[in-house]
């Protein structure tokens, strides 16, 4: 007897489409995708079973009422109940720390808070999908817990009382609160999240601003500002590379906080970086002041990136390093052709700026570190483009390495999605 017959539970019947996609291991089904609901009206963040044309089984599935991804599934088995998926959510939790402690295994060794200098004591925790945990989301900075609930299914006090007892039992976290991303809540339609930290370890001294450490860099953090989670820590190892390849004068271009040109400073002998949020430069500065040890000189110009490009062109100035990482351009496939021209634009007038190497000479050129972040821009088609500048520039461009995000942001092979983070490093000649 099909689910659908059965009488038990709300079931989603897709289209075979849909289906096909779920057997191959994806783990979205689109709203345009679904079928049929039994009942026609299902809450917002209610468990359904989702079933092919036939009524055959897929799975349990977070449903949604206003996104675009209507079905997230959670589990391959049919009927999951509340309990079950909150029993499951629970052991998925301490499996994704156990993998951070394997992969960033500096990030604790400390047991308590602290600001010392310490390699790296910041990365992320839960990684949504990546992690069998869709619309969760956590970042460490240090003894501090941010959390991004972002469907309607995981926005719950149910989830959030699982959250909590599972990350107070690690005896460095200090403090958790869950910070929205306005966005999501919009699609999604969430309510407000709670003004209170969700767990306090003193239980009266909530540690909302801190210094985090990643490769040696400190950083300010404060909970109630800036974008996102914080700092981007999916950069983490690229930072690293970009200082391994960098020399000279450097240019970080959208430096938000600082995060390329604070490890470019290790290494080059000026650094400048550039951004449209004066907020954030003024953060960044604060951060030159937590690492007296830069052998670089820093400066930062608030401007936006492809206005001043063009000007620093046109006067005709020179870098030795470029570093490109400008927030994600295509926020939907229908805007992946603009993105990839404003990407071909940047990396065009990057490629100009860079040292030309003196005739006969052997040394000169310049290294160029440039990213994406967005997933409905491919790897494949991120490269054509870097390509397609190179030829309009004239340049003879060396591929050094292809990277993505750091390993405590996995991606699922069968959800390209989790595949976002692009980062090319390149010798231009």
């Amino acid at each position: 007897m099909s689910l659908e017959t059965s009488g038990t539970g709300a079931v989603a019947s897709i289209t075979r489409r849909a289906a096909d996609r779920l057997r191959a291991g994806h783990l979205w089904v689109y709203r345009s995708d679904v079928e049929r609901l039994t009942p026609a009206e299902i809450p917002g963040g209610a468990l359904v079973s989702v079933v092919d044309s036939r009524g055959i089984p897929l799975g349990t599935a977070l449903y949604s009422g206003a996104s675009e991804i209507g079905l997230r599934i959670v589990s391959r088995q049919a009927r999951v109940s509340r309990i079950g998926y909150l029993g499951e959510l629970r052991e998925r939790l301490f499996a994704a720390l156990k993998l951070r402690q394997s992969l960033v295994p500096q990030a604790f060794s400390l047991t308590e808070p602290s600001e010392d200098n310490a390699a790296t004591n910041a990365c992320r925790l839960f990684f949504s999908e990546a992690d069998g945990l869709p619309g969760i989301i956590a970042d460490r900075y240090n003894g501090l817990v941010v959390l991004q609930l972002l469907t309607q299914g995981t926005a719950q006090e149910d989830v959030r009382h699982v959250l909590v007892e599972v990350l107070s039992q690690q005896t460095w976290v200090h403090t958790v609160v869950e910070r929205p991303d306005a966005r999501v809540r919009e699609l999604e339609h969430l309510d407000p999240t709670p003004d209170a930290p969700l767990f306090v370890r003193d239980g009266s001294n909530p540690t909302l601003q801190t210094i985090f450490t990643i490769n040696g860099v400190r950083f300010h953090f404060d909970a109630a500002a800036g974008q996102k989670t914080g700092a981007f820590l999916d950069q983490r190892l690229n930072y690293e590379a970009a200082a391994h390849y960098a020399g000279g004068r450097a240019l970080d271009v959208c430096t938000y906080q600082g995060g390329f040109a604070l490890h470019l400073a290790r290494a080059c002998d000026r650094v400048t970086g550039v951004d449209a949020s004066r907020a954030a430069l003024e953060v960044a500065d604060r951060n030159v002041e937590l690492n007296p040890g830069l052998t670089a000189k820093v400066d930062w110009i608030e401007a936006d990136a492809f206005e001043l490009m063009r000007d620093f062109a046109d006067a005709g100035e020179h870098f030795d390093t470029i570093v490109l990482d400008p927030p994600a351009f295509a926020k939907s496939k229908r805007t992946a052709e603009g993105a990839l021209r404003g990407y071909k634009e940047l990396n065009l007038r990057a490629m100009k700026m860079l040292a030309p190497r003196a005739n006969g000479n052997t040394e000169g050129g310049g290294t160029l570190i440039t990213c994406s972040c967005s997933h409905h821009v491919g790897l494949k088609d991120f490269l054509e483009v870097i390509r397609s500048a190179a030829i309009d520039a004239g340049r003879r461009v060396q591929l050094i390495e292809t990277r993505g995000a750091a390993p405590d942001h996995p991606a699922i092979l069968t959800l390209p999605e989790t595949s976002y983070l692009k980062c090319i490093i390149l010798r231009v000649d």
